[in-house]
This record gives structure tokens, sequence and C-alpha cells, in this order.
């Protein structure tokens, strides 16, 4: 017999609800989440209620960009692959203010630890991307559950019809190419120096998941970010060398923490740096 989607959701409600009648550790419960939700789309890693969808479709549509081979890769981007060079990179720090539910939120980006994620990032913000869209994922206080992620970004919340239950695959797509904009994963681990691309590491990150931190959302495939973002509600080391850390809120946790499923992104600009902000050399 085939599995529905909603048969699947159904199926890992009552498998997490089963972890907390066994009253399993909150940090083993988390890491299922993770491997279930995130890695799917929690970044569109592996997410949630969409976990096959989401991540199948996004292993698929990545599956044209590869970056492995590339890695690790010299922090000097202007000189690497070409595939890096025809992203946006950020040389330096940018603040960008996104404002939910009638309050800001500070964030600062990390530009020298995470160029092509914040580059990324930025130059979203500048296109007005993120406006209007909502935040489809949110594991928290608002739902009674013990502190982890609120996941945001998919294009396809633009539409207040679009389904929440359907979001978590949705890319950013280049108006003038057609093409779904993929960015590698960026991680710099402290020992190495400089940044890795295209695949996990095993030290520790110079942009660790501490409370507050904003990290890329993707698929199983490591190089399959785009658009989606999540904001870590509490410290979650375990995700560290897995998903790609680019800043943190150095403002307005409070509202990060009171975001609820749903909820839209009322505007986002670039306040501090945008100076800093590098287009690819078309040359």
């Amino acid at each position: 017999m085939k599995l529905t989607t909603a048969m699947k959701v159904r199926i890992f409600y009552l498998f997490l609800k089963w972890s907390m009648q066994l009253k399993i550790s909150r940090y083993l419960v988390a890491l299922i989440i993770v491997s279930a939700l995130l890695l799917n789309g929690c970044l569109t890693p592996q997410t949630n209620s969409d976990i096959s969808k989401s991540f199948n479709a996004a292993e698929e549509t990545s599956e044209n960009v590869d970056y492995t081979n590339i890695t690790p890769m010299s922090d000097d981007i202007k000189s690497s692959d070409p595939l890096m060079k025809n992203l946006p990179r950020l040389e330096g720090k940018a603040t960008v203010i996104m404002t939910v539910k009638g309050s800001p939120i500070t964030i600062e980006l990390d530009g020298i630890n995470a160029p092509i994620t914040s580059g990324n990032f930025v130059d979203l913000v500048q296109k007005g991307v993120f406006d209007g869209l909502a935040f489809h994922r949110v594991i928290g206080p608002t739902t009674n559950q013990d502190p982890f992620v609120v996941q945001g970004g998919d294009p396809q919340s633009k539409d207040p019809k679009f389904p929440i239950n359907r979001l978590g695959t949705g890319n950013y797509i280049e108006p003038k190419t057609g093409q779904v904009r993929y960015i590698p994963l960026e991680i710099k681990a402290k020992e190495y120096g400089k940044a890795t691309y295209g695949k996990t590491i095993s030290k520790a990150p110079e942009l660790p998941h501490t409370l507050g931190a904003i990290a890329m959302a993707r698929s199983q495939m490591p190089n399959s970010a785009s658009s989606q973002f999540y904001f870590a509600l509490a410290d979650l080391g375990f995700l560290d060398g897995n998903y790609a850390v680019f800043g943190y809120v150095t403002d307005g946790m409070t509202t990060v923490n009171k975001i609820e499923q749903g909820d839209r992104i009322e505007s986002a600009r670039v306040i501090k740096g945008a100076e800093n902000l590098k287009q690819p050399d078309k040359s």
C-alpha cells in the first residue's frame, strides 16, 4: 500500500507523541525532528509536514548544481569555481531589520565568515523577496514545544491562498533566467581558517547554532539552499557543521519567540553595510 503524504504526517505525529510519553530525552526527540523535518525543509533541510515531498523535490531540482568538486576552497571567491562567481557575496558585515507582528528584529549578517550565504540573503532582501512571505514551520513556545526553530522564506507563501501545509519546497527563481538560484553549503571551521563548500564538517564552526542564530534551510542535498531560512530558538549545537549559519539576531528575540505559523514578514530592509554586497562580475 502506498502511503499518502497525510498518512506519513500522521505516522510521524504519533511517533513523536509516543516518544514524549516514554519521556525520551528532549534532545533525542529534537534530533529526530532534525532528521525528519529540518534536513528536508527546516532547513529546506529535511523539514516537516512535507517531509518526503519537500526533500525529494529539492534533491531533484538541485541535481544540476554541483559544488562537490570545489571543497575545501580558498576564501578568495573571485578566483574560485565559475559557479561561485555567479553568486552575490557580502564582503564584510551588514545589518537587516525584519519587521514581524509590527515589531523589528535586528539581524547582523557575517559576510566575513559566510560571504556567499550572507550575500545571497542580503541580495534577496534588497530585491524585496522576503516581503509578505510567511513563516510556515514553527517548533517552539507558540506551539507548546521545546524551543527549536522558526522557519520561513518560501516564495510560494507570497500567495495567501497557497496551503501552508504544502510550504517548504519553494525556492527563489531568477527572473531573468527562470532558473532556481541555489547556493552551496558554506561552513567555516575555526581550525581550518577558511570556508568549506559543498559538504558538512565535524569541526567547530566559526558561526555556531547558538540562540538567535539565523541559518539556511536546505534539503538532504548539501547545495540545495535557496531562500528558506530559520531562526534558532535555543542553542542547537547538534546542527553545527551541517547547516550554514550566517548571522545572529542582535535585538528582537522576544518577537522571534512570539512568531506563529502563518505570521508574515511585513518588511525586510538593509540598514547598514549595503555597500559590502558585491554582485557577480558579468564580464
